[in-house]
């Protein structure tokens, strides 16, 4: 068989709705490397991204017929692993909602060090947040929703969405002085 790369898209999907294995898994292997690091963002540890990616690839095939071929086919696969990786969440419930009260107190200096960073490095203190934190991190810095999207997805109010950003911006911060701390320190010696 050729290689899943050379295969044209349009017959990719018109052979995983026809139930073709060999096309499946051409699909498997062209989107699972990327697939795979979207599950990561979300996953608490690997073996917990590798059940979102087999959850969501079971998704992909059987809904394949869904799509419409309006924009990117990568997206679509995209936003079916996002929306996986929330489901598993949701099941999880790792967030608590915060009140009015806390909401007003939280405070934060975003001044960006990320510059520093390679993006390995970003993409590592990230998964060290929470749960809770990670996804609503990644939900709205990453994926470009809004808060009142993350609170619908997450069934939490739009007011802890904001919270739970705010907080993981701030640990993040820490995370990343201490990290750049550390690595001066390294190479000053």
């Amino acid at each position: 068989m050729e290689s899943n790369q050379n295969i044209p898209e349009n017959d990719l999907i018109e052979g995983c709705i026809e139930g073709d294995r060999r096309m499946q898994q051409a699909l498997y292997g062209r989107f699972s490397p990327r697939m795979y690091g979207v599950c990561l963002r979300y996953a608490t540890n690997a073996a917990e991204a590798e059940d979102i990616l087999q959850e969501g690839f079971i998704k992909v095939f059987k809904k394949m017929h869904t799509f419409r071929k309006e924009g990117s086919f990568e997206g679509w696969v995209r936003r079916i692993f996002v929306n996986t990786a929330i489901e598993h969440f949701r099941r999880r419930k790792y967030l608590t909602p915060v009140t009015e009260k806390e909401e007003n107190t939280i405070e934060g200096n975003y001044t960006s060090v990320l510059d520093e960073l390679a993006e390995q490095d970003i993409l590592q203190l990230i998964q060290e947040l929470s749960p809770g934190y990670r996804t609503v991190f990644n939900l709205y810095v990453i994926e470009g929703y809004t808060h009142k999207e993350i609170g619908d997805m997450l069934g939490i109010s739009e007011g802890t969405s904001k919270s739970q950003l705010s907080r993981a911006k701030v640990i993040l911060q820490d995370m990343v002085k201490k990290f750049i701390d550390k690595h001066r320190k390294a190479r000053s010696k």
